[in-house]
């Protein structure tokens, strides 16, 4: 397994590893002067950028431009891959993008991974780097990701709620701790992330939800956890926002299956 500190000094422009990560490791921000694209293998981990939060999973992929500020919060133990592309094989217009991995992506960055750091990079491996690029372009957005506000008081009530989504603070206790009136945080709110606060704090929980189902935790605990007062409950509201039964996602996260 190659890992991030057998990284030399100056890679071939497309160049892979293996790596992974203990459970509560945080990644703190930084850039790449190349871009990145991350798949994940085993646990779960968020990805902050500036503006926006993704959750990932087995059997997903981030793509992150060149010198981008992203951190990355394990969740888990994280197993993943990762492969830095020059800006030569990137066109201008692959903004971040969290998507479903294919079975071809996977056979191209295990070849990418599989070479050795000082390869020459010949048309062969051109090739590979130009397809795998324009796989990512083609892959289907995952839409699940959590806007996260510019004013920086909003942005801490955010950031407090994904670290504790099961909280039940209301509207009322979250808006003295930002010195606002209710009425100026839920206009503030509205205005900033494009719906409510309460709809946004469903939206932490289901995405949270997903991540922990995925990693094998009990529906009925989850649900009780993230302050749900039945399984009932929250497999409703968990259908509205995915189309599927939570159930699904465990069944999808069994070795072997296709995700």
């Amino acid at each position: 397994m190659k890992r991030t500190a057998d990284l030399p000094c100056h890679p071939p422009p497309v160049v892979g590893f293996s790596d992974s990560y203990t459970g509560g490791f945080v990644d703190g921000f930084h850039a790449h002067d190349r871009a990145q694209l991350s798949v994940f293998l085993a646990g779960s981990v968020t990805i902050n950028t500036l503006d926006k939060s993704f959750v990932l999973g087995p059997g997903q992929g981030m793509w992150i431009p060149a010198n981008t500020l992203h951190q990355a919060n394990c969740r888990t133990d994280l197993m993943f891959q990762v492969v830095y592309v020059d800006s030569e094989f990137v066109g201008p217009d692959l903004p971040c993008k969290m998507f479903d991995l294919s079975t071809l992506v996977r056979g191209l960055v295990d070849e990418i991974v599989a070479m050795r750091f000082e390869f020459t990079m010949d048309e062969r491996m051109s090739v590979i780097a130009r397809l795998l690029v324009d796989e990512i372009r083609r892959a289907p957005r995952i839409a699940e990701r959590l806007l996260l506000p510019s004013d920086p008081r909003l942005r801490r009530v955010c950031e407090a709620i994904m670290l504790q989504p099961g909280d039940c603070h209301d509207i009322d206790y979250w808006a003295r701790e930002t010195g606002m009136a209710r009425r100026t945080f839920t206009r503030l709110f509205q205005q900033e992330m494009g719906m409510g606060f309460a709809a946004w704090r469903r939206r932490v929980r289901v995405i949270e939800a997903a991540s922990r189902i995925a990693a094998g935790q009990p529906i009925s605990k989850v649900a009780f956890d993230l302050g749900y007062d039945n399984a009932s409950s929250f497999s409703t509201m968990f259908h509205r926002t995915f189309g599927v039964a939570p159930r699904t996602l465990r069944f999808n996260s069994e070795p072997g299956s296709q995700l």
